[in-house]
């Protein structure tokens, strides 16, 4: 894995720009990484009015959104800049809701050893290689919000 990518990201500018430039809705939601490192990663939504509901919770597509990224984030870090390029794609996701999330959220994806291998298999196999990540979601006291499984696809690009 090339750490550059991490050391990218920690950059609260640049990773706030990249944000702004190719995912606009986790800019205007304000999501944040939290941590970041080859096997864990967390990263946290805010309760407000860009991520609320009706219901005076966060919206469930948010909490997706932070999920997703904070599996996202370990999947780039261990494809960028690889030789041979390596393409991801998610291709599953399952969501469980657990509890109202009135509140900051925290992400928390420890997958980072998995999708490692995958990517390694990836690079010698001519089909794609799939993971399902794990991404616990979390409120101030700990108590579990949302539970995700996100199943990642890597396949060297042709």
């Amino acid at each position: 894995m090339d750490t550059s990518f991490l050391n990218l990201i920690q950059s609260k500018l640049k990773f706030r720009l990249y944000l702004l430039q190719n995912l606009p809705a986790a800019f205007f939601s304000g999501l944040k990484i939290e941590k970041a490192g080859a096997g864990e990663c967390i990263v946290s939504i805010p309760y407000k009015w860009f991520t609320r509901n009706p219901f005076r919770s966060t919206y469930f597509a948010c909490l997706s959104m932070a999920a997703e990224m904070s599996t996202g984030i370990l999947a780039m870090a261990h494809v960028y800049k690889s030789k041979p390029r390596i393409s991801m794609l998610v291709v599953d996701l399952e969501g469980k809701f657990t509890k109202k999330a009135t509140g900051r959220t925290w992400f928390r994806c420890d997958s980072g050893q998995a999708i490692s291998e995958a990517v390694v298999r990836a690079r010698s196999a001519a089909e794609a290689q799939m993971v399902k990540t794990h991404s616990v979601g979390t409120n101030e006291a700990g108590d579990t919000i949302a539970e995700f499984f996100i199943t990642w696809s890597f396949k060297v690009k042709i």
